[in-house]
């Protein structure tokens, strides 16, 4: 039985709680470029990070349009107590250990290469700004080192129901717009550097997500969750960069 059929109670059990969360929220989903999402064997699913939400956004997507699963690489810590640690262990997301991360790699590649879809989101953090910020080498290795696509995808919307330092009244996360962009299908060649791929798939995000941007339904002039270069009052790229420096502990890694 392929990946994409193998009955896992716990993870049709936890889309049906994000259905259900969704549902109570009232998120209006719109969903843009679904075809781009492979209906069978390995991909990397990269996407952006404005919000706490995207990763179930994003399954639920792939879910509702051919039932396959993501498995998505998170913090070792996410792994532990109850009730979220025996979602993730039990969903089969893979954990990281920031301080020995070859495991993580290497169980992402074997997933690969056995038809899974690995779920990253290559920036690393939230971005405040809600500009797409420089990218992590990784999902750009895995892809060239498994031989699988790069699935680029953008959600714009999430981030007001839920996201780092929210502002706004508990009301306004009713109801709310999320458009999610699937982009085409990236290849990272064998003998390509994955500098230039990052780079690349960075500007790919930031053009899925300046679409996103300017035809969402809300104007965001004025509005917390909107970027600074667009009129809104998020911080601009300049003060999240220098916000992350002075979070960061002796060793380099972020506070």
């Amino acid at each position: 039985m392929t990946a994409r059929y193998r009955n896992e109670p716990i993870y049709t059990a936890a889309i049906g709680a994000g259905r259900l969360m969704f549902g109570a929220l009232r998120v209006k989903r719109d969903v843009r470029g679904a075809e781009n999402l492979p209906d069978d064997g390995g991909a990397v699913i990269a996407i952006t990070h404005f919000g706490f939400l995207e990763f179930a956004l994003v399954e639920w997507v792939l879910w509702l349009h051919n039932r396959r699963r993501i498995r998505f690489m998170a913090k070792k810590g996410a792994f532990r107590g109850w009730p979220l640690g025996f979602w993730m262990r039990n969903m089969k997301h893979i954990p990281v250990d920031r301080a020995a991360g070859a495991g993580a790699y290497d169980a992402a590649i074997t997933a690969l290469r056995d038809g899974e879809l690995i779920g990253v989101f290559p920036e690393g953090t939230i971005s405040r700004s809600f500009e797409v910020q420089n990218l992590k080498t990784g999902a750009a290795r895995l892809a060239q080192e498994a031989g699988v696509p790069i699935i680029p995808i953008a959600v714009w919307g999430g981030h007001r129901i839920l996201t780092k330092q929210a502002k706004g009244r508990r009301r306004d996360r009713f109801g709310v717009p999320v458009h999610v962009l699937v982009g085409e299908p990236v290849t990272v060649a064998a003998d390509a550097d994955v500098t230039e791929a990052t780079d690349a798939l960075r500007a790919t995000l930031q053009r899925l997500t300046d679409d996103l941007q300017a035809n969402y339904p809300v104007d965001g002039a004025g509005q917390w969750w909107h970027p600074a270069r667009l009129g809104g009052t998020a911080p601009t790229v300049a003060e999240t960069a220098h916000e992350q420096r002075g979070s960061r502990r002796p060793d380099g890694t972020a506070g």
